[in-house]
């Protein structure tokens, strides 16, 4: 009897959990599912504030994301990040410098490793390259919710363009993980 290994768990942390983490979800999501991965893979997400506790996505997120042919994220609640998704979590995309920094605080207070927290951006290939110890803040997906539309348009962008690369990431993660190799 084979049993069914244990999906790689993805979470997206932005500040509220109103706006680019769940359209970060939303896109990771489609494209794990266009990969073939969406049954080996769950992907959540989460803020580091919990000033939007309880609140659905943003009506700018939702009208971009539809506008793109993305499906509605239906019954989210926004909601701050706890200790406890940090560690059970194999990878956290962080949307800012800020967040990174306050994700792996939690992982290291956990005991959980910090080197699975990562900036979203980092997985774009176009995205301004930081070397180690630079500054991350140049990966920073800036927050839409102070704008527009057209700045929802440019995180869904920006969210886009690192996708693929997650999904690569991803993929090699998991078959670490088939091959023995751990993840």
């Amino acid at each position: 009897m084979t049993s069914t290994p244990e999906p790689y768990r993805v979470m997206t942390v932005c500040t509220g959990n109103i706006c680019r983490s769940p359209m970060a979800e939303v896109v990771l999501r489609e494209r794990l599912r266009e990969a073939g991965l969406a049954d080996r893979v769950l992907v959540d997400s989460s803020g580091i504030s919990d000033e939007e506790n309880g609140n659905p996505v943003d009506r700018r997120a939702r009208q971009v994301l539809q506008a793109h042919g993305y499906p509605v994220l239906e019954g989210h609640r926004a909601h701050a990040v706890a200790t406890s998704e940090v560690v059970e979590r194999d990878l956290l995309l962080a949307m800012t410098a800020q967040h990174v920094k306050a994700l792996r605080h939690l992982a290291d207070h956990a005991g959980a490793e910090t080197t699975k927290v990562r900036m979203l951006r980092s997985f774009d290939p176009d995205a301004p390259r930081v070397e180690p110890g630079g500054r991350e803040s140049r990966l920073d997906i800036a927050d839409p919710w102070y704008g527009g539309i057209e700045d929802f348009e440019v995180t869904l962008q920006e969210v886009e363009a690192a996708a693929d690369g997650v999904v690569a990431y991803v993929r090699s993660q998991l078959e670490a993980r088939d091959a023995g190799g751990g993840a």
